[in-house]
């Protein structure tokens, strides 16, 4: 018999796939220049309100993926077969691609024995979901015996986890210093905590920190939230998202402006950004807390009808896909957008103009990825292969 299918899960996949695009159109507002550049002050704000407002787009990934596949009903070498097929080899084939498509073709293919193409910065999300796929049939026996007691008990422990960034930061008595890591690219030197050091990482909560937590989280909602009514869900779903947001974005905003401490433009190398978005994090308390009231809001949605059998299902299903090659037509929407309206408050649209831009660069990006990807995937015998 064929297991019924989540409709509100299509629902969340869809837009959840259109969060992540103004995410990216949103990072060329304050990503620019040295690394870091935000214009205006009405920059800044559009920046916060729009980059927090869908930051929760990969937790909902992760959740959705844990809410239909842990615990894991079959063996081990399937499940992992399976996963193989949908998401590791179009992720190769990809990668490959993009190692072609930006920068010297040489050397990245030579980097991706190690990482990621950097400039296809995206990808690291694939890396993180196969991680996670390693781990599900291992936590399987326990998710299936596990009551909502224990379950709350581990959710609460990995709540707590997500303050880690503001406790370094109360410790060192300041925010964390950037050091150059040895990629190039800037990390925090964070201070550590309860066992961490110098020679271990792998302090106490390090395995029960990071993406792990929406593993769980969504566990918890197919044995516990799935069971709530329509009443309960919105009173605990809507809180959740808007105080989740209120810690995200005027966390993100209060960084800016004290960056520019009243004076704009304000700009600097990328550590600079890195401390900004420390509120925006995926790990944070408010993107956490707008990932679970997101998804009890999603799980409302009962819209099965002809759009989403004709038009919605078929892009839910090359969702995948879609995440996989989005950079490149955002990459080129955004600049013709740019060249078209032009930059901040001094753009043909006045104060305007940067959420304007933003939103018309991810429909763009959005519709365009969203053909391509239903009619790649359409393509016998090779379209599943790349698009998932």
């Amino acid at each position: 018999m064929e297991k019924k299918r989540e409709i509100w899960v299509d629902w969340m996949r869809v837009i959840a796939c259109f969060m992540v695009m103004v995410v990216h159109s949103t990072e060329p507002f304050y990503l620019g220049g040295e690394g870091s550049l935000v214009l205006t002050r009405a920059d800044a704000f559009w920046v916060a309100l729009f980059d927090a407002l869908v930051r929760s787009c990969v937790p909902l990934f992760v959740i959705a993926s844990s809410y239909l596949q842990f615990p894991v009903r079959y063996p081990t070498r399937e499940f992992l077969h399976r996963r193989a097929v949908r998401v590791l080899v179009p992720f190769l084939i990809w990668s490959v691609f993009y190692a072609f498509w930006w920068g010297e073709p040489v050397s990245n293919l030579k980097g991706l024995l190690l990482n990621f193409n950097y400039a296809a910065g995206h990808l690291w999300f694939i890396y993180m979901l196969l991680g996670l796929y390693l781990l599900m049939p291992l936590l399987s026996p326990w998710a299936e015996r596990v009551g909502r007691k224990e379950l709350r008990f581990y959710l609460c422990i990995w709540l707590f986890t997500t303050l880690f960034p503001y406790i370094r930061e109360w410790a060192a008595a300041s925010p964390a210093p950037i050091i150059q890591a040895a990629d190039g690219l800037p990390a925090q030197a964070l201070f550590p905590l309860w066992g961490e050091a110098s020679w271990n990482p792998f302090g106490l909560f390090y395995y029960i920190s990071g993406f792990i937590g929406y593993l769980l989280l969504g566990l918890y909602i197919r044995k516990e939230a799935v069971h709530w009514s329509k009443g309960k869900s919105l009173a605990i779903g809507i809180p959740a998202f808007l105080a989740g947001f209120a810690l995200s974005a005027g966390g993100f905003l209060r960084r800016m402006l004290a960056s520019a401490d009243g004076v704009f433009p304000v700009s600097g190398d990328v550590s600079l950004a890195v401390g900004w978005e420390t509120p925006i994090t995926f790990n944070s308390p408010g993107v956490a807390l707008m990932a679970f009231g997101g998804i009890l809001l999603f799980k409302q949605i009962r819209c099965e009808g002809g759009f989403y059998r004709k038009v919605l299902l078929p892009v839910s299903n090359a969702s995948y896909g879609m995440y996989l090659i989005h950079m490149i037509a955002l990459a080129l929407f955004s600049g013709w957008i740019r060249s078209w309206l032009g930059a901040g408050e001094a753009g043909v649209l006045g104060i305007w103009t940067t959420p304007v831009q933003i939103l018309l660069t991810a429909i763009s990006c959005f519709l365009t990825v969203a053909i391509l990807a239903v009619l790649i995937r359409k393509i016998p015998r090779i379209g599943k292969w790349l698009m998932g």
